[in-house]
C-alpha cells in the first residue's frame, strides 16, 4: 500500500490529513485519545512540545550566511503578509468591534493571515519555483508559528503580550539556528527531523479541534481562507515581483499554517483576558488552514502557468 504517496497527492497532505483525522477522532470518539500514558501525551497533549521541536529543527536550516537575494525576497514577503494582516485585522476591529463581521474577528484575521504553511510553500516552490524561491524559506519559516502574530497583536494594543512570552516562542528557533550554523552535520541531522514532526503535531493540533465548533464558524472560516489566499496573495505576489521574484514565492506563501490553530492558545496563555476571543478564533483559523491548503496550490499553479505562457509568447515573438 502506497500510503505516503496517496497522502502527498493532497496539497499539504502530510499536515492537512493528520489534522483532519485528529479532529474527527476528537469530535466523535474523544475517549480514544484520553486513555493516558504515552498515547495521550503524544496524540492529545503533545502539540506544544512537538511544535517546539519542529521550530528547533527548522531553525537549524536558517543560515547566517544565506544568500542576500533570498533573504530580501523572504523578508519582503514575510513583512507584507504581516502588514496586510494587521491592516485588515485592525480595520475590522475598529469598524465592527471585537465581535468582528460575519463572525470574522480582528484576532482571527491577524492569526490566519500573518503566517504561512512552510511545508506547503516548500512543496510548491520546489515544483514551480527556482533556487531563489526555495532559499526564501530561510526567512519565511520565521512566520510559521505564533511569534509574529503575538508581536502584531501586542503592537496593535489588541492584547497585552509579555516580552517573555515572545522570547519563549523564539528560543527553540534560535537554538536550532545556533546548532545548525556551528556544525553542518548538525544542520543536516536536525533539518531532516522537521518534516518528520509535521504529521505528529498536526494530529495533536487536530485533536484539540471539535468539528462542531468548526461547523459553527465554517462559512466564516472558509471566507477567511479565501481572503488569506486571494487578497493576501495579491499583495504577496506584488511584493515578490517588486524585489525581482517571479511571483511564485508570493503565491506559495499565501496560506495559513497548521500550527496557527495553536496561536489562540498562545494568545490566551499570554493574556488571559483574551481567552474568550481566542477560543472563538480557533475554529475559524482551522477552517482557513484547510481552505488555504486547497486554494494556495491553485493560485501558485495559475501564476506558474501565466509565467510559462508569457515566456512562450516572448520566445515566439523573438
Amino acid at each position: 500500500m502506497k500510503l505516503k504517496a496517496a497522502i502527498e497527492k493532497v496539497p499539504g497532505g502530510m499536515m492537512v490529513i493528520p489534522l483532519v483525522i485528529g479532529a474527527l477522532i476528537n469530535t466523535f470518539y474523544p475517549a480514544a485519545l484520553n486513555i493516558g500514558g504515552f498515547t495521550t501525551a503524544l496524540f492529545k497533549n503533545g502539540a506544544a512540545t512537538l511544535i517546539g521541536a519542529f521550530l528547533l529543527c527548522m531553525g537549524a536550516g536558517i543560515s547566517f550566511k544565506a544568500a542576500p537575494h533570498a533573504l530580501l525576497q523572504g523578508g519582503t514577503i514575510t513583512l507584507t503578509k504581516l502588514l496586510v494582516a494587521v491592516a485588515l485585522g485592525l480595520g475590522v476591529e475598529h469598524l465592527f468591534g471585537a465581535e468582528g463581521i460575519f463572525g470574522l474577528t480582528g484576532v482571527a484575521i491577524i492569526a490566519a493571515m500573518s503566517n504561512s504553511n512552510g511545508g506547503l510553500y516548500a512543496a510548491l516552490v520546489g515544483q514551480f519555483g527556482n533556487e531563489r524561491d526555495v532559499g526564501a524559506i530561510s526567512v519565511l519559516s520565521l512566520n510559521d508559528g505564533p511569534f509574529f502574530t503575538l508581536i502584531a497583536l501586542g503592537a496593535a494594543g489588541m492584547a497585552n503580550i509579555p516580552l517573555m512570552a515572545l522570547v519563549a516562542v523564539l528560543v527553540p528557533l534560535l537554538v536550532g539556528m545556533l546548532l545548525g550554523n556551528l556544525d553542518q552535520n548538525m544542520r543536516e541531522f536536525l533539518t531532516k527531523g522537521g518534516p518528520l514532526l509535521i504529521p505528529f503535531f498536526a494530529f495533536a493540533l487536530g485533536a484539540g479541534i471539535n468539528l462542531e465548533m468548526l461547523l459553527q464558524g465554517g462559512l466564516a472560516g472558509i471566507l477567511l481562507g479565501f481572503i488569506t489566499t486571494f487578497v493576501g496573495g495579491f499583495f504577496n505576489i506584488r511584493a515578490d515581483r517588486l524585489v525581482g521574484g517571479s511571483g511564485i514565492a508570493g503565491a506559495a506563501a499565501s496560506s495559513t499554517a497548521g500550527n496557527a490553530v495553536a496561536t489562540p492558545l498562545a494568545i490566551a496563555q499570554a493574556d488571559p483576558s483574551m481567552a474568550a476571543v481566542a477560543a472563538a478564533a480557533a475554529p475559524l483559523i482551522a477552517a482557513s488552514v484547510i481552505t488555504t491548503a486547497i486554494l494556495t496550490p491553485v493560485l501558485s499553479s495559475w501564476v506558474a502557468r501565466r509565467i510559462s505562457a508569457k515566456a512562450a509568447r516572448e520566445e515566439n515573438a523573438a
